[in-house]
């Protein structure tokens, strides 16, 4: 385990407090129910987002969340509803998952299985970045020839920078060669997610703000356009309000 994953995720955030668990329905008394959330203005807005829709219900995020509030934890319940491939159920598995219970071959398996950004970057941020084998996972997933696995490495590197405020320099310090080998890559949702985790490293201050804006200024004057997209757009948010 990495040093700064130590202690299992020591997050200061609300989220990661204890929630309170009731009895799990089934899958399919979840599915009935994420239905009934369910609006066509939402189902019709997804693919002005570039989310696909088919087979979706329409569940705005926010009341997918609260529904996971009233659930609790629910780890086994959180496989099944991954297992359906369902978009809702999808997204709510992530919020319902363990961290603590994660394994990387369960981590594994679910990024073989992304087919969206939304399913990607919010199983990341809501989920896997609380587990202590996301370095690891940035590392592996980084050097993917699948679009979203890859997506979802660096998706997983900006998450981690913005939530675990108690890691070191040294393992965000180590992405960044991570970000420089994959800022080649011009597929969209890979050079978004890379541009992602660059400008959240730098957000962390000090040393790796001023690590953060010499990379960017590198890939901002190399020859590759989706270098040069991704050294900009990272310079344009750090240096904004200077």
């Amino acid at each position: 385990m990495d040093p700064a994953r130590k202690n299992a995720r020591k997050i200061s955030r609300k989220t990661s407090s204890p929630r309170a668990v009731v009895k799990a329905p089934t899958t399919a008394a979840v599915a009935a129910h994420l239905r009934k959330l369910a609006n066509r203005k939402t189902l019709d807005g997804m693919s002005r987002y570039a989310i696909p829709s088919d087979g979706a219900y329409g569940v705005p995020v926010g009341k997918i969340r609260d529904y996971a509030k009233e659930l609790g934890r629910q780890h086994t319940l959180a496989l099944s509803l991954w297992k359906t491939g369902q978009y809702e159920a999808r997204m709510l598995a992530a919020f319902l998952a363990d961290p603590a219970l994660m394994t990387p071959q369960v981590m594994d398996a679910w990024a073989k299985s992304f087919d969206n950004w939304a399913v990607c970057d919010h199983a990341c941020f809501h989920l896997f970045d609380r587990t202590p084998h996301a370095f690891a996972k940035i590392r592996s997933w980084s050097r993917s020839r699948e679009e979203f696995i890859k997506r979802g490495a660096f998706a997983l590197l900006a998450s981690v920078a913005l939530h675990d405020k108690l890691a070191s320099d040294a393992p965000f310090v180590a992405s960044l060669a991570l970000i420089e080998r994959a800022a080649t890559d011009e597929r969209n949702f890979v050079k978004k997610g890379v541009s992602w985790a660059l400008r959240g490293i730098g957000k962390r201050g000090g040393a790796l703000r001023l690590q953060a804006k010499e990379v960017a200024t590198r890939l901002s004057k190399s020859p590759d356009a989706s270098a040069r997209w991704i050294g900009k757009d990272a310079l344009r948010d750090l240096t904004r309000g200077k």
